[in-house]
């Protein structure tokens, strides 16, 4: 994969050989390091239907969220959750997914850094004579072209959209520039798919965006200003799916606002803003979510409860 060499996949723009023993900001290499290839339950209905996704979970990330709930596999530093794939081995594993739980979608989750093995592994079922519907599921740190290269292979583009903010951004995420690359990114998912989600016989989307935001304590501001963003810049009629599942992880025991779940008052305010903004399509986490979505990648399962 020569992008590898001297990679600018994404926006930090390290420039480093991913071959050699030097590493860039997220701490991968050029081979295929996977921390999770399972069937997942719990992405929106239109994405997981009722029999699930295979979703490969890869490791490291881009961002490094201090609050971030799968910090077992995407800190960027010491030891984390992760395995190196072949190219066969992978599609071999979706594809005995796809068998056993009679379904045919694949998601690739922190996939930022991953693009050229995302496409090889699309290339690769392809190849098998299979087309299943695929899903980008990112934290939006992405480079509007590289969004542009997948252009062909993800039928649906499943973004969170963090901040507005970028104070805010940099001291969670260390990421100042984080609003400008992630409005550029998704206005790209958006000249790609529009609007309307498109589904399939089952009620599974098969093209479309679905655009995520997770709620923060303290920061509804944050989350007004997202929302305004999208129904002003984007349309009102995007799917939006609004997260209350933050969780405060041991990280963030001793932080100042991000040490305690979202109050029932915040999620009020955020839920009936999107209202008024006149967004219309979409889903709403239950405030009760935070105790839900804590998955264990030590497990076979990370999400079997």
């Amino acid at each position: 994969m020569i992008a590898l060499k001297t990679c600018r996949i994404c926006p930090r723009n390290c420039g480093v050989n991913r071959y050699s023993d030097k590493l860039g900001y997220c701490g991968s290499d050029a081979d295929y390091n996977i921390s999770s290839i399972v069937l997942h339950k719990g992405e929106e209905p239109v994405i997981s239907g009722k029999n699930g996704i295979c979703n490969v979970f890869f490791s490291r990330c881009n961002l490094q969220c201090i609050y971030c709930q799968n910090e077992q596999i995407s800190c960027n530093k010491g030891k984390v959750i992760s395995h190196k794939y072949s190219l066969e081995d992978i599609t071999d594993k979706i594809i005995s997914i796809f068998k056993h739980y009679q379904i045919n979608s694949v998601g690739f989750v922190s996939p930022s850094h991953y693009v050229p093995h995302i496409i090889a592994i699309i290339d690769s079922l392809r190849s098998k004579g299979l087309n299943p519907i695929t899903v980008y599921n990112t934290n939006s740190y992405d480079k509007a072209e590289t969004i542009g290269q997948l252009e062909g292979y993800i039928s649906v583009y499943l973004p969170d959209f963090k901040y507005k903010d970028n104070g805010l951004a940099k001291d969670l995420s260390g990421a100042n520039d984080y609003p400008e690359i992630a409005a550029k990114a998704i206005k790209e998912m958006y000249r790609q798919k529009g609007s309307t989600i498109i589904k399939n016989d089952e009620g599974l989307a098969e093209s479309g965006l679905i655009i995520r935001h997770l709620m923060l304590p303290s920061q509804i501001d944050n989350s007004l200003k997202v929302m305004r963003f999208i129904a002003d810049e984007l349309s009102p009629d995007i799917s939006l799916s609004l997260m209350a599942q933050y969780h405060p992880m041991p990280n963030v025991k001793s932080h100042s606002y991000l040490n305690r779940k979202l109050h029932t008052s915040e999620y009020d305010m955020v839920v009936k803003a999107s209202e008024q903004l006149g967004f219309h399509r979409g889903w709403i986490q239950e405030l009760e979510s935070s105790d839900v979505y804590l998955p264990d990648f030590q497990e076979k399962d990370p999400f079997e409860r």
